[in-house]
């Protein structure tokens, strides 16, 4: 039974860092999940209680900051929401046709798209198709750190 928790807390924590690209999937939660699998597992041996409450309260600040973030840099550079539905619907899209630079095509392409649906000028469009871009990618780079430092706890504690 130990086993089983243990690779089924490593598949989670690899799901949870693919989550990180894929917005269908709470990535640091389920990164989380696996931390909890493995401690549960183990008698709770590997984490202290202080480092699995940290974890917690990062992995509730890193999910926050996924949403405030890319509005914070939607609204920097003159974001419409437009731009920043298109975002996330070409990020999603991206990651499909073309894994995984698609993603980033796709974000900037759908926030683009979503600016001059929102009826605003090339120019303006670029700089807020940009700033939605940017924001998503800092969002998602912020993620995908802390999934791979959970990734790595986690590893390092297996065994």
């Amino acid at each position: 039974m130990t086993i089983a928790l243990i690779i089924l807390g490593l598949l989670l924590a690899l799901v949870g860092l693919i989550g990180c690209i894929l917005p269908i999937i709470p990535g640091p939660s389920i990164s989380f999940l696996a931390l909890i699998i493995l401690s549960y597992a183990k008698n709770w041996e590997p984490f202290s209680s202080t480092f699995l409450i940290i974890m917690a309260g990062l992995t509730i600040l890193v999910t926050i900051l996924d949403y405030v973030v890319p509005a914070g840099g939607a609204k920097k550079y003159g974001a419409s929401k437009s731009g920043v539905w298109g975002a996330m619907a070409g990020m999603l899209i991206g990651v499909f046709v073309f894994p995984p630079w698609g993603m980033i095509m796709g974000a900037f392409g759908g926030a683009l798209i979503g600016e001059l649906l929102a009826r605003k000028e090339g120019r303006e469009a670029l700089r807020a198709g940009f700033g939605v871009f940017v924001g998503i990618m800092v969002g998602t780079g912020l993620k995908l750190a802390f999934s791979g430092t959970i990734l790595f706890f986690y590893i390092k504690e297996m065994f």
